[in-house]
C-alpha cells in the first residue's frame, strides 16, 4: 500500500462516497449545492479568493448579482445566523496581489461587517505561500484539490474557443484563457480530518481555537454529482514549511516518490510545473528500466506570467531533457493541450493517476517549493480491500475521460485505442495520427546563459526555508532532505531503493 500514516500521508481514513471535478464549472455547481444543504458551518481554504466571482458567469461577464460567491456567502451567513462561514486565504506579497488586482485584500472589504469571518493568513516562512485549496461543510463532505475561486478558473471540460462565458467584462471581448482544474468530493471520516486541517490553520493564523464538532450533521452531498467510489481509503499529505513551533511537514513529496517507485505499468501526471529534481531521477530512473513503467506529463505550452515563463519553463526544459535521455525504450511522453483552434490550455490542475491504484488530486505541484516550503494539501485515493475491483475500474476510467477530454474525442474510442496499442502513450499517438490532435508534444529548449543559470539553481522554488534566500545552498539542502526521506520511507516498508539527484545517490 502507498497510502501510509506518517510517511507519505498524515491520515488515511475511509470515505462512504468520493468523487471527481473536472474543470471548474462542475465544482462551483456541487460547491453551490452543498453549500446551500449546510446546517453548522462552511469553511474555505484558499490561494486566493475573488469574492465577485460568479458560480454561472453568463456572456459578458454578467449574471445575478446574489450568484457571486460573496454575496451568497454573505447571504447565507445573514439568514441563518447559527451557521458558521470563514475563509481562510493567503496574505499574498505585493507584487504577486498586483497580478491578481489586489482581491486578497479588496475581500475584507467586501465581508466587513457581515456574517462571514474573513482573514488573510500570513503566518509561513518568508516568501512562502498558503497553497492549500478547499471547501469542508458540516466536517460532513468536503472539496479539495487544485482551484481558486476567482473569474479566470472557470471553465468547462469541452475548453471552448472565444467562450463568451470567460469573457473578462461586458465591455472587452478579450476572453480569460482556457484553463484545466481538477477537484476531489469526499464525505465521512476524511471530510472530519480536513475540518481538523482547517482548524488546525485557523488557530494558527488568528490565535483562535475552534472546537471540533461532537457529532456531524448527514452529509450534504450535493445531488449533482454521481459518486465514483464508494468505501474507499483516503489519505491526506501536506507541505508544510518549518517555521517557529511548526515542525516541517513533507508527506506530498514523499508519496510522489513512492508513488513513482511503485509504479508498474503507467504514471500519468497533469501539472502546472515539473521543476523539481527529485522527481526527475526517479522518473528517469523508472524509464531507464527494462521493465520500468510508462510516464505521461500533461503541461501548459508555457505559463501565463513573465515570471514563471523564465523560471519555471526554463526549468521544466531541462527536466524534459533529462526524463527523454534516460528514455531508452520509448515510454516517455510529454504534451500540451490545446483548444481546436490550436489555443494554449492552461493546466493548472495537480494530478497524478498511478497504474490503476492510486488516484491523487491537490494542490502540490511538481517543484520544491511544493515539497517542502509552501503549504499544500493533496487527497488520494487508493485501491484495497473487499472494493479494490470496483476502485481500479473507476481510477482506470478517470484516466480514460481526462485524456480523451484532451484529445476531443469519446471514452470509448480511447479504451479501444489503449487495448489495440497496449499503452496509453501508444494510444494517444495512434489517435493523434487520426486527427485527435489537441495534445502538443512538448520538447526541450536550447537554454542560454541566463535561464541555464535560472534552471540550475531553481531562483524561485527554494527547497526550504533554509535555502530560500540562499540558492547556492538549493542542492545540499535537497539531497540532505532526500536522505532523511528515503530513510522513512524504507522503514514504513515501502519499496524505495534509493533517491537520488543526477550524479548523486542520496
Amino acid at each position: 500500500m502507498l497510502l501510509e500514516a506518517g510517511a507519505t500521508c498524515w491520515r488515511v481514513e475511509r470515505a462512504p462516497r468520493a468523487s471527481l471535478l473536472i474543470d471548474m464549472a462542475s465544482y462551483f455547481t456541487a460547491a453551490k449545492a452543498a453549500m446551500l444543504l449546510a446546517k453548522r458551518s462552511i469553511h474555505l481554504l484558499n490561494w486566493a479568493f475573488e469574492p465577485a466571482t460568479f458560480f454561472d458567469p453568463q456572456p459578458g461577464c454578467t449574471g445575478d448579482e446574489a450568484d457571486r460567491f460573496g454575496n451568497f456567502l454573505k447571504t447565507l451567513a445573514s439568514d441563518r445566523p447559527d451557521l458558521d462561514v470563514r475563509i481562510l486565504c493567503w496574505r499574498s506579497a505585493i507584487p504577486v496581489a498586483a497580478t491578481q488586482d489586489f482581491f486578497p485584500l479588496r475581500a475584507r472589504k467586501c465581508f466587513a461587517g457581515s456574517g462571514v469571518r474573513f482573514v488573510l493568513d500570513s503566518r509561513l516562512p518568508l516568501g512562502a505561500c498558503h497553497h492549500q485549496k478547499m471547501i469542508v461543510i458540516d466536517d460532513a463532505v468536503a472539496f479539495c484539490g487544485g482551484g481558486d475561486i476567482g473569474p479566470d478558473r472557470w471553465d468547462t471540460p469541452a475548453h471552448l474557443d472565444d467562450d463568451p462565458r470567460r469573457e473578462k467584462s461586458k465591455f472587452k471581448t478579450p476572453c480569460y484563457d482556457s484553463r484545466h482544474e481538477v477537484m476531489s468530493l469526499v464525505d465521512g471520516p476524511p471530510a472530519a480530518a480536513l475540518g481538523d486541517l482547517f482548524r488546525d490553520r485557523w488557530a494558527r493564523a488568528t490565535g483562535e481555537m475552534l472546537a471540533k464538532p461532537a457529532a456531524a450533521p448527514p452529509a450534504a452531498w450535493p445531488s449533482c454529482v454521481e459518486p465514483l467510489f464508494h468505501d474507499v481509503s483516503v489519505g491526506l499529505s501536506r507541505t508544510c514549511g518549518a517555521w517557529h513551533d511548526h515542525p516541517e511537514v513533507r508527506e506530498s513529496e514523499a508519496l510522489y516518490l513512492a508513488s513513482i517507485a511503485a509504479a508498474k505499468h503507467c504514471i500519468y501526471l497533469e501539472n502546472q510545473y515539473f521543476t523539481a529534481p527529485a522527481m526527475a531521477e526517479a522518473l528517469a530512473d523508472r524509464l531507464a528500466s527494462l521493465d520500468g513503467p510508462e510516464v505521461i506529463l500533461i503541461s501548459t505550452e508555457h505559463s501565463p506570467s513573465w515570471f514563471d515563463q523564465m523560471t519555471m519553463d526554463r526549468t521544466r526544459s531541462m527536466f524534459i531533457k533529462r526524463l527523454k535521455d534516460a528514455d531508452r525504450h520509448g515510454r516517455f511522453h510529454a504534451y500540451s493541450p490545446v483548444t481546436t483552434l490550436g489555443r494554449i490550455i492552461i493546466v493548472h490542475a495537480k494530478l497524478a493517476i498511478i497504474d490503476d491504484q492510486l488516484l491523487r488530486i491537490g494542490s502540490s505541484n511538481m517543484n520544491n517549493r511544493s515539497a517542502g516550503f509552501d503549504t499544500e494539501c493533496d487527497l488520494s485515493i487508493e485501491a484495497d480491500g473487499a472494493t479494490q475491483g470496483p476502485t481500479r475500474a473507476a481510477i482506470a476510467a478517470t484516466r480514460e475521460t481526462l485524456v480523451s477530454h484532451w484529445l476531443g474525442c469519446e471514452p470509448q474510442l480511447l479504451e479501444a485505442a489503449v487495448a489495440r496499442e497496449k499503452t496509453v502513450g501508444g494510444a494517444i499517438e495512434a489517435l493523434r495520427a487520426a486527427g485527435y490532435c489537441r495534445l502538443r508534444p512538448i520538447e526541450p529548449v536550447k537554454l542560454g546563459p541566463l535561464p541555464t543559470f535560472i534552471a540550475t539553481f531553481h531562483l524561485g522554488d527554494p527547497v526550504c526555508p533554509s535555502d530560500a534566500w540562499q540558492p547556492w545552498k538549493r542542492r545540499s539542502e535537497l539531497k540532505a532532505q532526500l536522505a532523511k526521506l528515503a530513510s522513512r520511507l524504507k522503514s514504513a516498508g515501502l519499496p524505495i531503493e534509493k533517491l537520488s539527484l543526477k550524479g548523486d545517490d542520496a
